[in-house]
């Protein structure tokens, strides 16, 4: 084998490699978007799953962060005092029924806080001698923060259920989402009132989740396209 030859066969050889790193890397890309796509259909299946096991408020979310999937729709119970109350119009129960919503800024220990939905906002005068001192009970579900407006946001009103609309007007760290309450009580006595309850999930998939499909196809494409143009330029070469 003379110089020339084996110096083309290395070429061959190394510009082979070199196409196939560059398909191991494409083929490894749409993997990757594809387990991303995986990942956000298996939180919104979870999203849509209640568990009806009522655990402490902190030992599934943190103030100021985001609440991950594993979090929504669990039954929590806390306690604390409100120190501020909303209306929140328009809201859709479980039933479909559309009305005003009391909702309380329910604080924490010392420093932290989250919203909770009371009952009817026509019902709110039912408990009269609840005071903003007294600490309460609480026990509910945790729902993810609402990511459209129902309303206006000002005047006592709030324009959807979700910590961030309120954040300018409380110096407390605010946990991300809300609780629909299902009792309020004081020293083992419930308040007496109707309790809500949420809409009905759906576990309805984003647009983004096909984005990721799409990225899965065009990475796969150019891995294709790459693989197959040695033999094209190999098949017009005169």
């Amino acid at each position: 084998m003379t110089a020339q030859t084996s110096n083309s066969l290395l070429s061959k050889i190394a510009q082979g490699l070199a196409v196939l790193l560059v398909v191991v890397i494409f083929f490894a890309l749409g993997l990757w978007q594809l387990d991303r796509a995986k990942a956000l259909k298996e939180s919104l299946v979870t999203a849509t799953q209640v568990d009806t096991n009522i655990v402490p408020l902190t030992s599934i979310a943190t103030a100021r962060q985001p609440l991950q999937p594993e979090a929504f729709n669990r039954m929590v119970q806390i306690s604390g005092n409100y120190v501020a109350t909303y209306r929140a119009p328009n809201q859709a129960d479980g039933d479909g029924q559309v009305s005003d919503w009391e909702v309380g800024l329910l604080q924490v220990g010392t420093n932290q806080g989250i919203l909770v939905v009371k009952g009817l906002w026509s019902e709110r005068l039912l408990n009269p001698d609840v005071s903003m001192a007294m600490v309460i009970d609480i026990k509910g579900q945790l729902r993810a923060s609402q990511s459209e407006d129902r309303f206006i946001n000002g005047d006592g009103a709030i324009s959807r259920l979700d910590s961030s609309v309120i954040v300018g007007l409380t110096d407390l760290d605010l946990f991300d989402g809300y609780v629909i309450a299902t009792s309020e009580s004081r020293n083992g006595a419930e308040f007496t009132r109707q309790r809500l309850t949420p809409e009905k999930l759906t576990s309805k998939i984003p647009g983004y989740y096909w984005q990721h499909i799409s990225y899965v196809v065009i990475w796969w494409l150019m891995a294709a396209v790459v693989l197959y143009l040695p033999f094209y330029r190999r098949r017009v070469k005169p």
